[in-house]
């Protein structure tokens, strides 16, 4: 596979939606779809209605049809959802799923991805969150039935994936290990799945699938050297991200400091030591800030095979973000109001999350104090080792005085946002609660968003994936929209 210059972020609950990836491929650079929560986003695209018939098309071509039929039959609704109704939601992921659960995960995997690589024959890839440890192996699992030519991975130490691709192209059982609080010396839990027993015939009827490249998210040296040394597996890339990135950052190595703000200070030992990344002999893309015109010059001067961009791509018209949201987001950034925080407390995972300060969003705290605390999407859970030996799950996210029964530290809920209904509210999709309530986004963007204003020039007011790739490449070439505009 050729190397691409430009990996678009796969940002978000649906931010990468299969529209934007399948845009920046066919443009030919690499696109990439966001694994996480996809199996809710399935389910709500047939809730509402699927009134353009993509969700059901790439159904249509999923190797069990059997399958694919008994999940439109159960939350498709042709004539959508009233206003005020939420789509119906699948069980939580637990340690031990049933069949027809993780049958829909890969079925969500595999229609995302069939979706962005249909018309054109260019790669595809997908992001996964490994601290979405328990939906991973059957969304992958699906991409690679729909041809994905890259994975890429971040939000923890992805060691066991580079053996779990290989186990899965012959169709193979494979387990992935849990990260289990409280657990005992010697204590182990893991996920597991059998390709063979949820799709009978599976090897048979599909035969040996193809490898996508694995390219895990780093932000340190030893991370990145640790991959190499130890993972199961061909790694064959690294995605280098500095902590002005959107999403979720690494926290600062060493003892954490904080700002006046609360944001945590990161320093020079934040910063990858490219030279001695290079010495591993392996392509590397820098994310954070290098969707700037001029940045790729500078990224592969400094030995880069590109850049990888995410704020650029999460504002243009592509996006899967609301468009509602996205354009009052845009109008900030033409009037110099925008601002991004990195909030050390807003993820249930404990890690920084940058969060745009937008009116009426869930950046504002009194936003989330008067939010119905509540965790019925579990994407973000931790697991936890009880007294008996089994595992239960909680979030902090979830009603305190729960949280606070099942063994966590009620500390850890303060200032916590739900991320899972939050970024699916960002997307488009807030559920709505029996007392009235409705989900409020929560939207986030590396620092860059106070930028992007250079792909609005001559006081547009939005733009495509097509200007944002021109800016990057320094491309000369008409855009598609200035073809029509000229025609």
């Amino acid at each position: 596979m050729r190397l691409p210059i430009v990996i678009q972020g796969g940002m978000g609950v649906a931010i990468s939606h299969w529209p934007l990836a399948k845009t920046v491929s066919s443009l030919g650079q690499l696109g990439v779809v966001s694994g996480i929560g996809i199996d809710m986003i399935l389910c709500c695209r047939l809730s509402d209605g699927d009134s353009e018939g993509h969700v059901r098309r790439a159904m249509g071509h999923f190797p069990f049809p059997d399958v694919a039929e008994r999940i439109i039959e159960e939350y498709f609704c042709a004539t959508g959802l009233p206003e005020d109704a939420t789509s119906k939601l699948p069980a939580l992921w637990t340690a031990t799923p049933a069949i027809n659960r993780t049958q829909l995960g890969v079925l969500a995997g595999f229609v995302e991805v069939f979706l962005a690589k249909e018309g054109h024959g260019n790669p595809v890839g997908i992001n996964l969150l490994e601290k979405a440890q328990l939906a991973n192996l059957s969304v992958l699992y699906g991409a690679m039935l729909a041809g994905v030519d890259v994975v890429i991975v971040g939000a923890g130490v992805p060691m066991r994936f580079p053996g779990i691709i290989d186990r899965l192209t012959l169709h193979e059982d494979v387990s992935y290990p849990l990260d289990v609080r409280g657990a005992s010396d010697g204590q182990e839990a893991h996920i597991e799945l059998w390709p063979n027993e949820v799709f009978p015939g599976v090897s048979d009827r599909v035969g040996e699938l193809r490898r996508p490249m694995f390219l895990p998210i780093v932000s340190s040296n030893a991370l990145a050297s640790a991959l190499v040394k130890r993972a199961n597996g061909r790694i064959d890339g690294f995605v280098v991200e500095y902590p002005v990135a959107g999403g979720h950052n690494a926290p600062p190595r060493g003892r954490a400091t904080y700002n006046d703000a609360g944001e945590p200070i990161y320093s020079d030992k934040d910063n990858v030591d490219l030279d001695k990344l290079k010495a591993m002999g392996l392509p590397f893309w820098l994310a954070g800030g290098f969707g700037r015109p001029g940045r790729l010059k500078e990224a592969i001067d400094r030995g880069a095979a590109g850049v990888q961009v995410g704020t650029p791509f999460a504002y243009c018209d592509e996006s899967g973000m609301d468009p509602d949201l996205r354009q009052r987001v845009l109008d900030d950034v033409r009037s110099g109001n925008v601002q991004v925080c990195t909030d050390a407390k807003a993820s249930p995972t404990g890690f920084p999350f940058k969060v745009v300060q937008l009116e009426g969003t869930a950046s504002d705290p009194r936003n989330r104090a008067g939010r119905e605390r509540v965790c019925d999407l579990g994407m973000l859970r931790q697991i936890y080792a009880k007294n008996d030996g089994s595992l239960g799950y909680r979030c902090p996210g979830e009603p305190v005085s729960a949280f606070e029964q099942k063994g966590g530290d009620p500390v850890d809920t303060e200032g916590v946002v739900c991320l899972c209904n939050c970024l699916g509210a960002t997307a488009g999709y807030p559920r709505h609660r029996k007392n009235g309530y409705v989900e409020m986004p929560l939207v986030t963007a590396g620092d860059m968003l106070v930028e992007i204003g250079c792909f609005l020039p001559d006081g547009a007011t939005h733009y495509s994936a097509e200007d944002v790739l021109r800016a990057i490449l320094d491309s000369t070439e008409p855009t598609a929209r200035e073809r029509a505009e000229a025609a």
